[in-house]
């Protein structure tokens, strides 16, 4: 008895940590397409494809995008409550969008942040982050993950 309580603590802690590492690398992925493509082709001037492609090789590329809606789902689906779900899910767009609007901000204004045109662009990423991990969380219902 007191060895399976042990191995489902092992197990939640293992799940925890592979939530913990995909929330991580959600926000590298965040962080670098929010990056201006202008900022690419001066960081890597020998690229042909920077402009359209970032930092990543051509066939990598379509790629990046499919992992923008599918880690955050698989975040919410792996996530034990809709709460954390949620949290988790956002928490990449947040920091990215976060460390975006800094730089932006330090070109373009103080007030770039509350302008209308970014505060709906802004809210509309959180938002669709936000509804992939729910939608990972009720995934747990369709695969009766417990």
């Amino acid at each position: 008895m007191l060895h399976s309580g042990t191995a489902s603590s092992m197990q939640e802690k293992r799940m925890s940590m592979v939530v913990i590492g995909l929330v991580i690398f959600d926000t590298i992925l965040v962080t670098l397409a929010l990056v201006p493509a202008q900022l690419w082709t001066r960081l890597l001037p020998g690229s042909t494809n920077a402009a359209l492609d970032g930092p990543f090789p051509p066939i990598l590329a379509p790629i990046i995008p499919a992992l923008l809606y599918l880690v955050p789902t698989a975040i919410g689906f792996l996530s034990r409550s809709w709460q954390r779900a949620l949290l988790y899910a956002t928490l990449p767009a947040w920091i990215g969008l976060g460390l975006f609007v800094i730089a932006a901000t330090s070109k373009v204004g103080a007030f770039y942040l509350i302008s209308p045109a970014q505060v709906t662009a802004n809210v509309s990423i959180l938002e669709l982050f936000a509804a992939l991990g729910a939608i990972g969380w009720l995934g747990r219902y369709i695969f009766k993950l417990q």
